[in-house]
């Protein structure tokens, strides 16, 4: 069976892509390394931005493993416009997946980018891969599988969070939260 473990960054100073953990999410980072010691980790893929890469970096250096960098696994950008109601406007994009701001990108597209990468993934060879990622994308991808995750599962999300996407040979799929 492949494992694709799906995981939301630790505990960032903000939301830019140098954005540094906070020192809470640098000790999260060596727990989620430890957490994944057990899981046979063999491929590791992450979001560029450096809050993803600070979160995965203690378990590649643990396991002797490349963090592979891909663009598609960056956050969404709901708009390129300051907006004061953006909680409202992103509770809406759940709704509408098609629903674009001005310079953003609609759900339905930054849900697509990220599954991109998941198609490409379960054709590897690796059996054990992470994949790391950022809250809204890492929800969007969640609701590929399952259309009734929404706006407040997203909410619920933790730093970190993870996610098991178990796939047998016939392709059937299970999606688990593992991280308490």
């Amino acid at each position: 069976m492949k494992r694709i473990y799906l995981i939301r960054h630790c505990k960032a100073t903000g939301q830019e892509p140098d954005a540094q953990l906070t020192s809470e999410g640098q000790l999260q980072a060596d727990q989620l390394a430890e957490y994944f010691i057990g899981k046979q980790i063999d491929y590791i893929i992450s979001s560029p931005y450096e809050r993803a890469i600070s979160t995965i970096r203690p378990l590649a250096e643990t396991l002797n493993l490349t963090i592979h960098k891909d663009n598609r696994l960056c956050e969404r950008v709901l708009s390129a416009e300051e907006i004061d109601d953006w909680m409202e406007k992103l509770k809406e994009s759940f709704e509408d997946l098609d629903m674009k701001l001005p310079g953003g990108e609609s759900s339905r597209e930054a849900m697509m980018r990220g599954i991109s990468v998941i198609k490409e993934i379960i054709d590897r060879p690796e059996m054990n891969i992470a994949v790391v990622t950022h809250g809204n994308l890492l929800s969007l991808l969640l609701k590929y599988n399952d259309h009734e995750i929404g706006f407040n599962d997203w909410r619920k999300l933790s730093n970190p969070d993870v996610f098991e996407l178990a796939l047998n040979r016939k392709g059937e799929r299970r999606i688990t939260r593992i991280w308490k």
